[in-house]
């Protein structure tokens, strides 16, 4: 058992104020801050938290510059205080670092939310098997451990969540304490502790049937009856809605006289599950798009559903279906978030786009690479080919709890990769085919949803526009229901349309509605009623000509989200007049304002916009729209690129259209925070370029956004472009441009690790370039297969690629070229423990550097020469190399360049005995990284905590 002072065990209460014992002495914990930290930890007690995890629960979008190194501190000093016996040269037992996270280590017992848990577990199977007065006993126990709200007086996003979660297990824990009282006839005070709850959660209306029950039990019938008449006028006029058919049952029970009315039975209750401690859980991802708020309907599809989600020892996979629109995204949604609580390891979603009308399906193996990221996994670490990332993903899910949900699926073969193999976890897929091999191959269980009843559509429709406008006419409601097909897509559009106009009446709406023509071909119900085209082009028609034209012309951009500029670019007009036409297509429903100036499609609003560009804009109109928001991205990438990457060769653009937004930055910080957030819709408009027949736009925006996808570590998504780029290039005969593709995607397929297709691209390149005659670019190939040769363990093959370029840059009369592959030399020479040879050529090197004024090749000069010195235990003349280096690197602005020369710095001056300054550098190092999101930033953790002190040198 962990010990803290006094040999005494440390104990932990949250339910209440946070608070911590060493036996029976309290222990100071601090500042808010660190005991919002320690809030954190201990609701992950047990298991690993990683430290990014940890900034984004206790500060979220709000974390300052120096998170880490404040978390460093709260963490140290709460080490102090929960372990005071822990020295700086013993690993602490009550909050130590791993090489998933930091850990906190809770003793069984010792924390009051896992008592809780353990009496209400004890409880319900006391319930199950018949012992009543054991079940309560268990109850009052559990509840007697609050002592306030959860945390009370701590706030963050993690803790704010958290103790909502909390307050409904204990008003759940609450509701079945009183239940069984009523049963066993303990009754005293049950009256008016029930009517403060229900002041507190009015809405519960499981505690008005107690209630009514607790009255009537004594005597007090009028007084039961009342209870159910106030639910009713209070449920009717906040929501809109009856009371449950449960409530209503038990009131006829009481007003029949019924002297003995059963005890409702309580509604499925999904039971929170704590993940088991050595579970390695360094990201608990949470991807769930938010819940739709007026979600109607669809009772008996979310009582199935909840009770597959409770069968804890089975790997239940649900497949939702039906025809386009009719509701299957916001019905998984919904029950995803309502069980959510039961799967604390994490909820993974993905659009797989299996009906995206432009792009193909999502690949599994993409759909594999981003779970496994959003897991924490390196780029570095995920596997190639689907089998094994399959496999691994399976493996990183053992043991957890976890729920999957697999958006807009194409079919079974799409799904099964993607599908959990071990108990515990969940699976909802939806999709508009019926997947009938993956109900008879994986057991799923099917959900086929049909359209809504007359009356939910008609709710739902009242829930949008009002309950009182609705009541007033109720034949308009009728007919609109009728109208739409009780389709759930066109009632949402219909309804705001319907509230975007509160003075019209609804009799007109539907009968304008009736009177529009039209179908959309994608989007079909049961019958010819339920098109949905008439919808969708009855809320385009209202829109003014200009709205109408960007509304089309939208359909044409690559997705998956467009801005203002880039909206501006499509349409040929300035951001001011985009931005009200934006407004009105919000507005109308017809597109969604996902983030702050940044909007998105539903596929089947995308399928209607371009649908209606092909039918009104003619080809010439539309390929200018999409030149105009090509070149958008093109130039503002350029200038992103320049700023951020000056030194790099320069590649030449075209004059951009007049009418294309191009958007200029004020400093590096905000061009790589444009390339963060665009990234995405980057990679998408460089497939879109090859598509819509503009090669030229397909290859200069991924040589420009190169240097960006490297430094930042996705190289993934480098080779997708590079392939769509060599693409293009062959297709219009570019023997230069192919040459640089391959190239290019041999140093991208390098960094993933793919090292015999780097050297088949490598070889490509090569043979174009020595068919160009161009032996300055071919010796640059020798170099790019000697780095590869050096990745196998080959020093000796790379060391004689880099003299084959040697000789290439002489013949070429390249001394650039010639600088470069000297300092190659003696790297791998310095690999081959040839030291001082390494010197000799290195020191040559950055004579031609300097005569040529290339800094950055002069910067990689000084770093090799420090490395060389640093294996021959010069650490003094490393240092000043590194130093050398690292100057000319932040004189450059390169910040991974700098990161990686701080770590090296950092190793010599730990070779050289100063641990603290080494540590300073990596930490320098590690928050360069972490802000460039690059997955190296993963490799520091274990030097930071002291646990591998001399790791191997990063890869340069």
């Amino acid at each position: 058992m962990v010990r803290g002072r006094h040999d005494a065990p440390v104990r932990l209460g949250i339910l209440g104020q946070l608070e911590a014992w060493h036996g029976e002495n309290p222990v100071p914990l601090g500042s808010v801050k660190q005991r919002v930290v320690l809030g954190v930890l201990v609701l992950h007690a047990n298991r690993p938290i990683g430290r990014e995890q940890l900034i984004d629960a206790v500060w979220g979008d709000a974390a300052p510059a120096y998170a880490v190194n404040l978390l460093q501190k709260h963490v140290s000093g709460l080490r102090q205080v929960l372990d005071p016996v822990h020295s700086a040269r013993t690993r602490s037992q009550v909050l130590s670092w791993t090489d998933a996270g930091y850990l906190l280590s809770v003793p069984p017992d010792c924390l009051d939310l896992e008592v809780f848990d353990q009496n209400v577990t004890r409880a319900r199977a006391a319930r199950a098997a018949g012992d009543l007065p054991a079940a309560a006993a268990s109850l009052h126990a559990a509840i007697g451990l609050w002592r306030g709200p959860a945390l009370d007086g701590l706030t963050s996003p993690l803790l704010d969540a958290e103790r909502d979660r909390l307050a409904e297990r204990r008003v759940l824990a609450l509701e079945d304490r009183i239940d069984i009282d009523l049963t066993l006839g303990n009754d005293d005070g049950l009256v008016d502790e029930l009517r403060r709850l229900i002041a507190d959660h009015p809405l519960r209306e499981r505690l008005r049937g107690l209630l009514m029950r607790a009255l009537y039990r004594a005597g007090r019938q009028a007084d039961a009856l009342a209870v159910f008449r106030e639910a009713r006028e209070y449920l009717l006029a906040e929501l809109g809605i009856e009371p449950t058919a449960e409530l209503q049952t038990l009131h006829r029970r009481i007003l029949s006289g019924d002297e003995d009315p059963p005890p409702p039975a309580p509604r499925p209750v999904v039971k929170p599950v704590k993940p088991a401690a050595d579970r390695p859980a360094q990201h608990r991802p949470a991807q769930l798009p938010h819940d739709l708020a007026n979600f109607t309907g669809r009772t008996a599809e979310l009582d199935r559903l909840v009770a597959l989600a409770g069968d804890e020892g089975s790997m239940p996979i649900a497949a939702i279906t039906g025809t386009a629109g009719v509701g299957k995204t916001s019905l998984a949604l919904h029950w995803a978030h309502r069980v959510a609580p039961s799967f604390p390891d994490g909820q993974l979603y993905v659009n797989l786009r299996g009906f995206d009308p432009y792009g193909s399906p999502l690949e599994p193996t993409e759909a594999l690479r981003g779970f496994l990221e959003a897991f924490g996994v390196p780029a570095t670490q995920i596997p190639a080919g689907l089998p094994d990332r399959a496999a691994h993903y399976r493996s990183l899910l053992a043991g957890k709890r976890v729920l999957v949900v697999l958006d807009n699926a194409r079919d079974t073969e799409q799904v099964r990769p993607l599908l959990p193999g071990t108990p515990g976890c969940a699976a909802v897929v939806t999709s508009r085919s019926r997947l009938s091999a993956l109900v008879a191959a994986a057991g799923a269980v099917p959900v086929t949803l049909d359209l809504l009843t007359a009356d939910d559509a008609a709710e739902l429709l009242a829930r949008r526009f009002g309950a009182d406008r609705a009541a007033a006419e109720p034949a308009a409601v009728a007919d609109l229901v009728t109208t739409c097909a009780r389709l759930p897509l066109a009632l949402a559009i219909v309804a705001a349309r319907a509230a975007a106009f509160p003075h019209h009446s609804l009799a007109a709406l539907a009968a304008e509605l009736r009177q529009s023509r039209g179908g959309l071909d994608a989007f079909l119900g049961e019958t010819e009623d339920s098109d949905a085209r008439a919808v969708l082009s009855w809320s385009y028609h209202q829109l003014s000509d200009a709205a109408a034209r960007l509304f089309r012309l939208l359909g044409l951009h690559p997705g998956p989200e467009i801005t203002y500029p880039a909206a501006a670019s499509l349409a040929g007009v300035p951001v001011r007049q985009v931005r009200r036409l934006l407004a009105d297509l919000s507005g109308a429903h017809l597109l969604e304002e996902c983030a702050p100036g940044r909007f998105t499609f539903h596929d089947l609003l995308r399928a209607y916009a371009a649908e209606q560009a092909h039918d009104v804009d003619p080809e010439p109109e539309r390929q200018a729209a999409t030149k105009r928001v090509l070149d958008h991205y093109l130039h503002t990438s350029h200038g992103a690129d320049r700023l951020l990457y000056a030194y790099r060769e320069r590649r030449e653009v075209d004059p951009s259209d007049p009418a294309a937004t191009v958007l200029e930055f004020a400093d590096p910080d905000a061009a790589l925070s444009w390339f963060v957030t665009e990234r995405a819709v980057l990679v998408d408009a460089i497939g879109r370029a090859t598509e819509a027949g503009f090669p030229a736009h397909a290859t200069r925006l991924t040589w420009t956004i190169t240097a960006f996808l490297n430094y930042q570590g996705k190289w993934h998504e480098w080779a997708i472009c590079l392939a769509a780029a060599l693409d293009a290039c062959t297709r219009t005969g570019d023997l230069v441009g192919e040459a640089l593709a391959h190239r290019l995607l041999s140093v991208a397929l390098l960094q993933l690790g793919r090292h015999e297709i780097a050297v088949g691209h490598a070889q490509e390149s090569l043979a174009r370039y020595d068919r160009l005659g161009d032996r300055a670019h071919s010796g640059r190939l020798h170099l790019d297969l000697g780095r590869i040769a050096e990745r196998q363990g080959d020093h000796a093959a790379a060391l004689d690629r880099a003299r084959t370029a040697l000789e290439l840059f002489r013949e070429a009369g390249d001394p650039a070229g010639e600088a470069d592959a000297l300092n190659w030399v003696g790297l791998y020479s310095a690999h081959l423990g040839r030291y001082h040879d390494a010197l000799r050529h290195c020191r040559e090197s950055l004579r031609l550097h300097s005569e040529v004024s290339d800094y950055p090749g002069q910067a990689d000069t000084w770093d090799t020469l420090g490395y060389a010195n640093h294996h021959l235990g010069e650490y003094h003349e490393a240092t000043a190399c590194y130093e050398q280096a690292l100057a000319l690197w932040r004189r450059l602005g390169d910040r991974y360049e700098v990161a990686t020369t701080l770590l090296r710095l950092g190793d010599t001056r730990h070779a050289y005995g100063d641990p603290d300054a080494a540590c300073a550098l990596w930490q320098e190092a590690s928050q360069i990284l972490d802000d460039l999101g690059h997955p190296e930033a993963e490799l520091l953790q274990s030097r930071l905590a002291g646990t591998n002190p001399f790791p191997s040198d990063l890869e340069r």
